[in-house]
């Protein structure tokens, strides 16, 4: 049996429109018969209405005129379909006695008017006429055999269906015609992706309708971030393996050593053990970078109100502020765990170094993400603010760390073409502002 799958984009559009073509067609069809038969009536009626006033005009001039005229119409009825009824002094005269007495009860109505008049499978239809004749008042029915004419019209309505049958049949065609050649672009679609998936090609390069453009920039996108991520995660794992193996091999030399482990001894051994787990740490935190295509949106108020309570619970004798432009329901085009992440390292080194009070504020506008970050600690010499975010780079040795955080803020802030900077805070510590664009331009 054919089978017809009904999620096929073709089959959808070739049945859509197929089905409104046939309505198009049918319906034009439909209004071409009521239409045709209109005017063939307005037409007829415009006829015998002058005639009417003909026969009227002639009765004015010659009142013997009228039936001489009907006398010789009732010859030539059978012949031409016409038809003469007169009522005038009393008497009632006809060019057709058959139909006299069928049309009598129209003499008896008032006005002027068109009047359709069946009689088993014959139509007439009848103009009536009133006029007034030496103060005499006298009512003329003009008529004609309309049947023939919409046999006629019939026929003639029939072979139009039958060319519009045609046309529709072409129609359809060319639909199909139209609908394979649209749908060409998603077909190459298709054959690129299972190329891209043999890894014969690495990018989509299509030529493709404007509505598809926006789709294969993403999957650009997507592919692109997928191949960052593979090289982060390589680049990850060898910096793993180059960080970890001198710390590693010292640690195995001690404990396969014969000598007593000291408490000098242990204390260094602990120490290379940290530094391996910052080091773990470290490359845990780059490798859930999402990035600006991960498609999951952040709620900037919700986010920020609870990395600002945990950190209340973290340094309790610190006082963390928060001011926001954003609503409650408003998210961002940007990871929700790279968002906590930012904002995270700031606050968690705001925490550290501040002495009494910490502010946040977050700022949402059309275009960007700016997150300023106040502190009212020691703050920063002029002189070694641009070494900040060095990889390693640890300016006061007094609070615990390894000097990866404002690295990985780095990173982060890079993966968003962003910015970040530090500068002298009001407060008297280290101002911390960050920006990061919204609309996939970068921020200046």
């Amino acid at each position: 049996m054919l089978h017809i799958d009904r999620r096929s984009l073709r089959i959808r559009l070739l049945a859509w429109l197929g089905g409104v073509a046939l309505l198009v067609v049918v319906t034009t069809w439909l209004l071409h018969g009521i239409l045709l038969h209109s005017l063939a009536r307005d037409f007829l009626g415009e006829r015998l209405q002058r005639e009417a006033n003909h026969a009227v005009a002639q009765l004015e001039q010659d009142q013997t005129a009228v039936p001489t005229a009907l006398d010789s119409v009732s010859q030539g009825y059978q012949v031409f379909h016409h038809l003469y009824v007169l009522r005038f002094n009393g008497s009632v005269s006809a060019s057709d006695p058959q139909w006299q007495q069928q049309l009598a009860p129209l003499l008896e109505e008032n006005g002027d008017a068109l009047i359709d008049v069946n009689r088993g499978t014959q139509h007439m239809l009848v103009y009536r006429r009133h006029f007034e004749w030496q103060g005499t008042q006298g009512v003329l029915l003009v008529g004609e055999d309309f049947s023939q004419v919409e046999a006629g019209l019939a026929t003639l309505h029939w072979w139009v269906g039958g060319i519009a049958a045609v046309l529709l049949g072409m129609l359809i065609l060319l639909n199909m015609l139209a609908v394979n050649r649209g749908l060409i672009p998603l077909w190459q679609l298709r054959q690129q992706l299972e190329a891209l998936r043999s890894g014969k090609r690495d990018r989509l390069s299509l030529v493709a309708p404007s509505e598809l453009d926006e789709l294969v920039d993403q999957l650009n996108w997507f592919m692109d971030d997928i191949d960052l991520r593979l090289k982060r995660s390589r680049e990850s794992v060898a910096n793993l393996s180059h960080a970890l193996k001198t710390p590693l091999a010292a640690v195995t030399q001690v404990l396969r050593g014969n000598r007593p482990i000291d408490e000098n001894r242990r204390h260094k051994l602990l120490s290379r053990i940290e530094d391996i787990n910052a080091q773990l740490d470290a490359e845990l935190r780059r490798s859930r970078i999402a990035g600006p295509n991960a498609g999951r949106m952040a709620n900037v108020t919700r986010d920020s109100l609870r990395l600002i309570e945990m950190f209340r619970s973290l340094y309790p004798e610190r006082i963390f502020d928060l001011t926001h432009s954003a609503s409650e329901e408003e998210q961002v085009p940007i990871e929700s765990h790279d968002f906590s992440e930012i904002l995270g390292i700031v606050l968690d080194n705001a925490g550290k170094w501040s002495s009494r009070r910490v502010h946040c504020d977050v700022a949402v506008t059309v275009t960007a993400l700016t997150l300023t970050i106040d502190d009212d600690g020691q703050g920063v010499a002029n002189e070694e603010l641009s070494r900040l975010g060095e990889r390693g780079t640890r300016l006061d040795e007094r609070r615990p760390g390894y000097g990866l955080g404002l690295s990985i803020l780095a990173q982060l802030v890079a993966r968003y073409s962003g910015y970040s900077q530090f500068e002298r805070s009001p407060l008297g510590g280290l101002r911390v502002t960050i920006a990061l664009p919204l609309t996939g331009e970068v921020v200046n």
